[in-house]
């Protein structure tokens, strides 16, 4: 939880200040170095939050599934390595979707139609083809949002198997409330960022677009302590 927490506090200190300063500001600009700082630690902190729900499912199912050996298998060492492999995982998506993004050519009026340095309104500026980029877009939010969620779909599984077993009705009702949690969480984070990355080409308002990044970039961060409180 105290990475959970520490990547929502950076991953929202990523979008709305830059936000907030636009909203009472005449002029909203942002330098070409300044975008491509503010996507490269979009990308990061949000691939890394994907990986950081997956562990976190993981460890719902060692607790439910293995109570009596929880403290063994999830002893220290492997809840670091976890830690840190799920803060590393956004490296290399970020560095490869920035760096291949802003070295294509840009040029006439460079304005987003959006609140913050997001992949696809920045990619609207490009002037060349850019299917080679969308196609390693596309393999990159399947990796990178699927692959998680695919684990975090195995771990659900296993618990819902492992609840019927269970002998108490006390038990099964404390299960339930371990995972309620982390599954609201995870409900809204992956439900809204699907909406926008596994449909690029969407007929999509630019508009109800901005609505659903807004959602989960300020509000499910926003949300998150309550649901856990």
């Amino acid at each position: 939880l105290r990475n959970l927490s520490l990547l929502e506090v950076c991953f929202t200190l990523v979008m709305v200040p830059k936000m907030l300063v636009d909203l009472v500001s005449l002029r909203k600009i942002i330098s070409f170095v300044g975008c491509g700082i503010q996507m490269y630690f979009f990308f990061f902190f949000g691939s890394s939050e994907c990986f950081l729900l997956s562990m976190m499912a993981y460890d719902r199912f060692v607790a439910i599934g293995n109570p009596l050996r929880y403290s063994v298998i999830m002893n220290r060492s492997l809840c670091l390595w976890m830690a840190v492999g799920s803060w590393m995982s956004g490296v290399p998506v970020s560095m490869l979707q920035t760096a291949w993004l802003m070295a294509l050519p840009f040029c006439g009026p460079n304005t987003i139609d959006h609140f913050f340095c997001d992949g696809p309104p920045v990619l609207k500026l490009v002037t060349q083809d850019t299917t080679m980029y969308e196609m390693q877009a596309l393999a990159s939010t399947l990796l990178f949002i699927m692959f998680p969620f695919s684990l975090i779909l195995v771990s659900y599984t296993r618990i819902i198997i492992t609840i019927p077993k269970m002998p108490s009705a006390t038990g099964r009702q404390k299960a339930f409330s371990t995972c309620s949690s982390h599954l609201i969480v995870v409900s809204l984070f992956y439900g809204t960022a699907s909406l926008t990355y596994l449909r690029p080409k969407s007929n999509q308002s630019p508009e109800s677009k901005k609505l659903v990044s807004l959602s989960y970039t300020v509000i499910t961060p926003m949300l998150n302590p309550l649901v856990y409180t």
